[in-house]
């Protein structure tokens, strides 16, 4: 009887044991993890702290770039992207483990769910953030680069997950997806550098002295104080029907100051062109619309 006893409480024991291991085996295989009031508030806290954290990188960088030599304003800007990058990764990678399991299987799963949501549902969101990684790497434009993206051309302010930040001669700015790298054409005047060519066009008529203009010009070029010498100083001239067409291309000292620079350049220019009395193009109408 006694012995009958002892077998019976080893089978009860043996299946309270394999029970308390399938509950607990159920709950490892769960995704999302139990939900608390303490869960939550610990993920609030995370985001607002991240989201302080990218305000706080952000006044810091462009607040160094200002302060540090010029040379190296636009190499520090261009770490910004990257550390916004490692900011949201590492928020995302801890509120990951806050509320879900981890195991293997579940992070298969969890991918491969976020994946089928993200193709469908936010299409181009998930295409301007492959986007934007990829221009980590690709480099079409950099935050200080003044770039021209379809009809919007300026300086890029901010590298973000999603989108840049573009700052036009206008004082707007102008929110471009980081997408538009697979179908827009993207024209960067400095790539990295603190100079930018300006390309500057005056018009004369046929009968003008070519040699003078190009030695005015040339002197124009060379006695701004926006001019950087060391870069190249170029005279186009390409003949028109209704004229000749002189581009002076010149770099300034600072790409920031491209519409200054060209404004210096176009008064110092007219002056000069009006002491020697150079005659102007004269459009005519003709049939069907003005001469070009």
């Amino acid at each position: 009887m006694n012995h009958f006893l002892v077998t019976i409480n080893n089978h009860l024991y043996w299946l309270a044991q394999s029970s308390l291991s399938d509950i607990q085996d159920n709950s490892d295989n769960d995704i999302i993890s139990k939900l608390t009031i303490n869960k939550v508030i610990q993920g609030v806290l995370i985001i607002v702290s991240a989201y302080s954290i990218l305000k706080i990188v952000d006044k810091l960088i462009l607040w160094l770039s200002e302060r540090i030599a010029k040379r190296w304003r636009l190499r520090v800007k261009q770490f910004l992207p990257f550390l916004r990058m490692f900011v949201l990764i590492v928020t995302v990678i801890i509120l990951m483990n806050l509320f879900f399991h981890l195991s293997r299987e579940n992070i298969i799963a969890v991918t491969g769910t976020v994946a089928v949501a993200l193709g469908f549902a936010f299409k181009d969101y998930a295409s301007s953030i492959i986007a934007g990684i990829v221009g980590l790497f690709e480099s079409p434009y950099d935050v200080g680069d003044r770039v021209k993206i379809g009809d919007y051309y300026g300086e890029v302010m901010s590298y973000g997950l999603r989108a840049i930040k573009l700052q036009t001669p206008d004082d707007n700015l102008v929110t471009i997806p980081h997408n538009k790298i697979w179908t827009e054409a993207v024209s960067n005047a400095n790539a990295g550098a603190l100079e930018a060519q300006v390309v500057t066009e005056f018009y004369f008529a046929h009968e003008t002295d070519v040699n003078l203009v190009q030695k005015l010009l040339y002197r124009v070029a060379h006695t701004s104080k926006y001019t950087a010498l060391k870069l190249p100083i170029l005279v186009i001239i390409e003949e028109k029907p209704w004229g000749t067409l002189f581009k002076l291309k010149s770099y300034p000292l600072d790409a920031r100051d491209e519409f200054v620079y060209k404004t210096d350049l176009t008064t110092r220019a007219k002056q000069a062109f009006a002491k020697h009395k150079l005659s102007y193009p004269r459009i005519f109408e003709v049939e069907g619309g003005p001469l070009e």
